[in-house]
């Protein structure tokens, strides 16, 4: 049995006792993080090694980075950047292999205003993942992370009030069907084939957050050599609702 989770940290070091806190409580076995918001040099490895976890991140200065944690061993990088384009400085994708699994950590472009030259960079790093996860479908793989792609209807709360968000735009939702076309499945809904679960809501200025924002956006993607091994799912959503907390909540598989 090995438990994996994701979660979009919103800053790993403003969040650290969120993510402590909940690490301690849950010991998942994996767990992928995004958005750390830090530098290599100031991600808080020490702190992490003490609740039990080994760790490898690619980091960058207030924006993006991802990180790869494991419990009771060290993950072994095998790729740090997505590949298709050098020019690419942005920290959004690790990969390690942890016991046996491949596991790759993404934390791909919300793409907004949109459309404009944010969304062209949004669509154009999917396709870049895309090409990529096409190599890695035969080894046991998760892909998991934010993907900033309300897939369906039934990923949001309201949808209408999306529409005119990059992550609901046709092109971003048709880019994760493709991934599902190819042979990744979508390991939550699967489990949860007809029910409303969701990862992210808007903070609220009055205090707490916004139930009615509801998306499905952050996503664990199994490989066809896995399919069979998925278990269980869910998201822990008490977390968004802890002090200081993330705009996110994380989500998990069991496979067995």
């Amino acid at each position: 049995m090995v438990t994996i989770a994701t979660f979009n940290v919103n800053g790993v070091n403003g969040r650290l006792p969120v993510l402590l806190k909940w690490l301690d409580e849950t010991r998942y076995d994996i767990v992928c993080l995004q958005e750390l918001k830090t530098s290599d040099e100031r991600f808080p490895i020490d702190a992490i090694r003490e609740v039990g976890y080994g760790a490898i991140w690619h980091g960058q200065k207030s924006y993006n980075g991802v990180a790869i944690l494991a419990r009771n061993t060290q993950p072994q990088e095998r790729r740090r950047g997505l590949p298709g384009d050098p020019d690419d400085t942005h920290s959004r994708y690790i990969e390690a292999e942890v016991d046996g699994l491949v596991i790759g950590c993404i934390y791909l472009p919300n793409g907004n205003p949109a459309p404009g030259p944010k969304f062209d960079y949004k669509l154009a790093w999917f396709q870049r993942l895309i090409g990529y996860a096409r190599t890695m479908l035969k080894e046991e793989t998760v892909l998991c992370g934010d993907y900033n792609v309300v897939p369906t209807p039934i990923d949001a709360v309201a949808p209408a009030r999306w529409l005119g968000d990059a992550v609901y735009f046709p092109q971003s939702r048709q880019a994760y069907a493709d991934m599902l076309k190819m042979g990744w499945t979508d390991a939550v809904r699967q489990i949860h084939p007809d029910k409303g679960v969701y990862t992210y809501w808007n903070f609220s200025y009055r205090g707490g957050y916004d139930r009615s924002s509801g998306l499905r956006m952050d996503h664990l993607l199994v490989s066809p050599a896995l399919s069979n091994r998925l278990q269980s799912a869910g998201v822990d959503v008490s977390v968004r609702g802890w002090e200081k907390p993330s705009d996110h909540a994380p989500a998990w598989i069991e496979l067995i």
